[in-house]
């Protein structure tokens, strides 16, 4: 069996030195690794294809909800204002399958959705999607 470190009395190398020269090999693979991986990200500059199912990035649709949350707190549903008396009445029943879909303002606190939540959670809505729009 051939040992990959000397022993110390046939080397003349002290403990140090004889572990650097045992790293180097290791210092090289990990040099040219970073060199292959740099080079390979340069190869692939092109951009990435949109995915199925986007819209392109200039045609912006809101998308459709069936209740909005303004930024003053106001609750609309087919363009009327709602209060908490009138809001179940004017949704769709739940339990059809789909969820309700909740578009809320970006100004919007959470301690208003938070109440806006336990309404419809009193009024049978276990399923809510609350929509989004991504950062331009």
């Amino acid at each position: 069996m051939t040992h990959l470190v000397p022993p110390p009395a046939t080397s003349g190398k002290s403990l140090l030195e004889r572990v650097e020269d045992a790293l180097l090999p290791l210092i090289n693979l990990v040099f040219l690794l970073l060199m292959f991986f740099i080079v390979a990200g340069q190869l692939a500059n092109e951009p990435l294809p949109d995915l199925p199912g986007t819209a392109a990035s200039g045609q912006e649709q809101a998308p459709e909800a069936d209740l909005q949350v303004t930024g003053t707190g106001h609750w609309l549903a087919g363009g009327r204002i709602l209060d908490e008396d009138s809001l179940l009445a004017s949704l769709p029943q739940p339990g059809t399958g789909q969820p309700l879909r909740v578009a809320a303002d970006e100004s919007v606190t959470m301690d208003e959705l938070e109440r806006l939540f336990r309404v419809l959670e009193g009024g049978g809505y276990k399923d809510v999607l609350l929509l989004t729009e991504p950062d331009s």
